[in-house]
């Protein structure tokens, strides 16, 4: 079953974690001092914040699998958009798990991820000694390209961006 992601930057976590606990009239699934999230089932939504330093607004959003061939076929999916190439990740680290993923960005430059968690992490990208304001270590061109848009506003990402981002 797929569930819809939504993760967006926030300039105080604390703030927000009130203000989403008390919108979804639940407290997070995850917290950490970085970052927060809420599976919620109605709707089905993974719905993340983190405070890591980049500019507050929307990060990404994306579709969550339970299985690789969910994946796979989502994959196929974002193969068949005009976007001008997707990037894969497998194993990679990133928001408190591994998880494979492939990524795009839609004409209006905000990236999407597709992924499919394999296990949780004890720490957000998986090394202790990642910049702040970065998400996961890009393992691609194309990835690395992208990184440089997140953490901005999607009308200043859509100037820069080609590619994708994480988590």
């Amino acid at each position: 079953m797929k569930r819809f992601h939504l993760h967006i930057a926030v300039a105080d976590l604390a703030a927000n974690i009130r203000f989403y606990s008390q919108l979804f009239g639940m407290p997070p699934t995850t917290e950490k001092p970085d970052y927060a999230k809420w599976m919620l089932d109605d709707p089905r939504i993974n719905f993340a914040i983190s405070a890591r330093g980049m500019t507050p607004g929307l990060d990404h959003i994306g579709i969550q699998v339970d299985s690789e061939g969910e994946l796979a076929a989502v994959k196929m999916r974002y193969d068949a958009t005009d976007a001008s190439s997707v990037t894969t990740e497998t194993g990679t680290a990133c928001c408190y798990v591994e998880s494979n993923k492939h990524w795009l960005t839609d004409p209006q430059g905000i990236a999407w991820e597709a992924f499919h968690s394999l296990s949780n992490i004890p720490t957000f990208s998986g090394n202790e000694a990642v910049e702040p304001n970065a998400c996961c270590t890009p393992k691609s061109a194309a990835a690395s390209a992208l990184s440089a848009t997140r953490g901005k506003p999607v009308g200043i990402a859509i100037a820069e961006s080609a590619a994708t981002k994480c988590c």
